[in-house]
């Protein structure tokens, strides 16, 4: 390891002289080993980011070279893991120091003292191709760990065995030397290399009825939830990560405040998986990079989560990230490019934001990983902070370009206590046409006709409401009244939906899907009843529309529902 000294010191960002080190190599920098990062070579010169507060380092004292890039490791025990940007163990950190964590400090991502049942799926003399599965591992119950060859490696089997083994144990060779664990370190910053790429084809179920039905994100896809503070952009993550139908959850709180990620690593322990019925932590890895905590790791948490990601989606299984939020992520890029001294862009963040949020999202998607023909996705949620809720700035703009989904949370609605409080007329989703075919096979055929009819209900309601505050709604012409009754139905029955309630938290699509009908269908006989001669205070006055709302609070619904369509039939005959 090659040893140099500190030379100029700014905040994070410090200079080393007297080491040769690649491009986002790893160094040890003071007396007490801070880990930092090489970002820039001028020279002799080697700007480091270090990912510790620097406070008290001053120059002349020892910075080495590690020779390595940051890297994480990657086996079984990473799930139900809390973890801090550089993937150090939050639990293993508290029995060291308590709860404030101190500089210099390191720990394994990793339990190297646990002993897991390794059983290998192949046998000796056997070729093997990158990326291949040689074993399998029970990390948690009912989720099986593959335990596979680096995406850098590949060979014939010269030896391999089952039994009971650490991650640091070797339990095979290849035959060029290679030793296998049941764990490989890979570099954050490269994604991991895949067979190909798909068109996503099937959606991400969340149970959140405004997404899965107007505004559906699919499977391997991006969506950014950018608002301003207080709209709901953490509860709706939180939403998303608890009832998503993704087989792995990694939830990265990357720079909320402390008493935010508090609540996610307190109540996630307690949550019950709604699928298998086990704690939901058993499929969760949480990053937890609070806002107090130094910038540089902020910007590394981003990266470690996407990795652990990718690792699991080798795996063949289904994954969505939740990034709360990639604003703080770009504050922490400004804050160090501004230590650069480099030319700022647009409202001071560096002149390739851009470019790395693109790399970030880009890193999502369906695909068929290395080793296997079963297809797997990562899907990312972003969630951007717009200061002021103002989404003309640079991080929202330059998300809104690389993501297809947009779901807008308005301060107007979270005021009026009206959650998840997401516009329906400023969001959209480019993947509705993409997803027809599999609402059509396995929800109903008919599904993407309500979505547009309720939609346009929507779009037409907005129209007569700027015509209701000049003339007030008797005014309005008849249908018209009938029109802005439907589109109040929707809002409140529909897309309103109580995260704390037992069973409205979560809605199933056929359940979504009966809710809509049964809308459109109060629309239907109200336009009837007009034709047939029917006065429309008879039909506003009706008691059956009302009770719809009582549907998203019972499990057995159909029943009920049939109740309300039968009692809306009998009152508006005319």
């Amino acid at each position: 390891m090659e040893k140099g000294v500190l030379f100029r010191i700014a905040g994070p960002v410090v200079v080393a002289k007297g080491i040769k080190p690649r491009m986002y190599d790893v160094c040890r920098v003071g007396n007490e080993s801070l880990m930092g990062e090489v970002i820039q070579l001028d020279g002799d010169k080697v700007i480091i980011q270090v990912y510790e507060d620097t406070s008290g380092i001053k120059p002349g004292e020892p910075v080495v070279n590690t020779g390595e890039p940051l890297k994480v490791e990657l086996g079984p025990g990473m799930l139900g893991s809390i973890y801090d940007g550089i993937q150090r163990p939050l639990p293993v950190l508290i029995k060291q120091m308590g709860d404030f964590i101190k500089r210099g400090v390191d720990a394994p991502g990793l339990d190297q003292a646990k002993k897991w049942d390794f059983k290998a799926i192949v046998k000796n003399g056997e070729n093997v191709s990158a990326g291949q599965a040689i074993g399998e591992v029970e990390e948690n119950p009912g989720i099986i760990h593959r335990i596979m060859i680096p995406p850098n490696q590949k060979g014939k089997i010269a030896e391999i065995k089952s039994g009971k083994f650490t991650v640091n144990d070797t339990i095979g060779k290849l035959d060029n030397g290679f030793e296998l664990r049941l764990k490989h370190n890979w570099p954050v910053r490269i994604a991991r290399p895949v067979n190909a790429k798909l068109k996503p084809e099937a959606p991400l179920i969340t149970g959140q009825r405004i997404f899965d039905a107007l505004f559906p994100l699919a499977k391997g896809g991006v969506a950014a939830i950018p608002g301003p503070f207080g709209a709901g952009k953490t509860v709706s993550q939180q939403q998303l990560a608890k009832w998503s139908d993704a087989d792995i959850i990694v939830y990265v709180g990357c720079g909320e405040r402390g008493n935010e990620m508090t609540e996610v690593l307190t109540e996630f322990p307690q949550l019950t998986d709604p699928r298998s019925g086990k704690p939901l932590m058993n499929r969760t890895v949480l990053i937890a990079n609070t806002s107090n905590m130094p910038v540089a790791a902020r910007e590394a948490s981003i990266y470690t989560g996407i990795t652990i990601a990718e690792y699991y989606r080798d795996m063949g299984y289904s994954v969505a990230l939740m990034a709360d939020s990639t604003s703080r992520w770009a504050e922490a890029m400004r804050e160090i490019s501004s230590r650069l001294e480099e030319m700022p862009g647009e409202e001071g963040y560096p002149a390739y934001l851009s470019t790395r949020l693109a790399q970030f999202y880009e890193r999502a998607g369906r695909v068929i990983p290395l080793g296997t023909k079963k297809e797997a996705s990562i899907s990312v949620i972003g969630a951007v902070s717009p200061p002021g809720g103002d989404i003309s700035e640079p991080v929202s703009q330059s998300t809104l370009r690389v993501t297809k989904v947009y779901w807008k949370l308005d301060a107007k609605l979270a005021q009026r206590r009206h959650f998840p409080s997401i516009n329906w007329l400023d969001s959209y989703s480019n993947y509705l046409e993409i997803l027809e075919p599999w609402y059509s096979k396995n929800v109903a055929p008919d599904w993407n006709n309500l979505v547009k009819e309720i939609m346009s209900i929507l779009q037409e309601e907005d129209k007569l409401l700027e015509i209701v505050q000049l003339v007030g709604s008797d005014a309005l012409a008849e249908r018209q009244q009938v029109t802005l009754q439907t589109a109040r139905l929707i809002r409140e029955v529909l897309l309103q939906q109580n995260a704390f309630h037992e069973i409205d938290t979560f809605c199933e699509s056929k359940k979504t899907y009966a809710i809509m009908k049964a809308i459109l269908q109060f629309s239907r006989l109200a336009n009837s009843a007009l034709d047939s001669g029917a006065r429309v205070q008879q039909i506003l006055s009706t008691k059956a529309k009302d009770r719809l709302s009582e549907v998203k609070f019972v499990k057995e619904y159909e029943k009920l529902l049939g109740d309300i369509t039968g009692q809306m039939e009998k009152e508006m005959k005319v």
